[in-house]
């Protein structure tokens, strides 16, 4: 069994959701307290044992390199005003053993076709998918979770948490049978189903772990609307000739990808950053 080395970042979306704020800085570097989207992912990988990290990127995408790459005249600046505890945190932001790979998705052509550009880099090795505006605070990481989900039973797996069913049309929805605790076996996947047609509330939620056998299906889904190509089409596909299973992640998730959501991760992870947390609550507290 290989060794899951490798994360996917899908980031060369618009942010249309938060516009202005990424008219000119990718929805990923948004903030949730002092650390961007894509670090508190990229530190879920690494925490899973991945090292090598495949971003998937558009235009306007410059930022998101910038931040994983060694700042020389900052460092400089910091190391030469005594500022040691500042110039750890830029040095930290990512370990020297970790890898950053960057790919151009040319159009935007939806999640599976900019999972299909990370085929030459994966190189036929099972590997992760990590959706920044899913930020997932968990005990253990929810993609370590899941790895370990795959070291037992070989297979790709989707995380999953339980929907309102008026939501399931902004979701991927799965049918599925109790395997295990916290495990399910798939039977099928529909995307975006309205509520009434879903076969369940069991959504999928940003966090893949994929074999490499999903590109053969991806390169052949057909475009649906907008001529995207869906990857839960693909996962469809592929559960036809292999086991698929579902992960219900032990872990909060907060949907960054919408301005609720993104202010329910800042008052959580506010509550719990050691410096402000006292300070933040009763602040709080004051709030009407």
């Amino acid at each position: 069994m290989k060794k899951i080395t490798k994360a996917v970042f899908p980031v060369a979306g618009m942010g249309s959701r938060f516009l202005p704020a990424t008219k000119a800085s990718p929805k990923e570097m948004m903030p949730v307290v002092e650390k961007p989207l894509i670090q508190y992912a990229v530190e879920e990988a690494v925490a899973a044992g991945i090292t090598d990290m495949v971003f998937i990127t558009g235009r306007n995408k410059r930022a998101i390199e910038d931040h994983f790459d060694k700042a020389y005249e900052l460092e400089a600046e910091l190391a030469a005003d005594g500022k040691q505890e500042l110039l750890r945190i830029v040095q930290e932001v990512i370990p020297k053993h970790v890898n950053c790979i960057y790919i151009r998705q040319p159009e935007a052509l939806g999640l599976g076709h900019a999972v299909l550009c990370a085929q030459p880099v994966v190189n036929g090795e099972p590997f992760a998918v990590i959706l920044a505006d899913d930020l997932i605070d968990g005990d253990m990481p929810i993609i370590k979770q899941m790895v370990g989900v795959y070291k037992r039973h070989h297979c790709s797996v989707l995380g999953v948490q339980e929907v309102p069913r008026e939501q399931t049309r902004q979701y991927g929805i799965v049918s599925s049978t109790n395997l295990e605790p916290g495990v399910e076996r798939v039977n099928g996947i529909v995307e975006k189903p309205m509520p009434a047609a879903a076969p369940s509330t069991l959504a999928v939620v940003g966090r893949y772990i994929l074999t490499p056998r999903i590109f053969h299906y991806l390169a052949r889904v057909k475009p649906g609307a907008g001529g995207e190509i869906q990857l839960t089409d693909g996962i469809a596909a592929l559960m036809q000739e292999e086991k698929l299973l579902a992960y219900r992640f032990n872990g909060t998730r907060y949907d960054c990808g919408c301005k609720l959501g993104y202010l329910q991760a800042q008052v959580a992870f506010g509550l719990k950053h050691p410096e402000l947390r006292d300070e933040f609550a009763a602040y709080l507290a004051t709030v009407k």
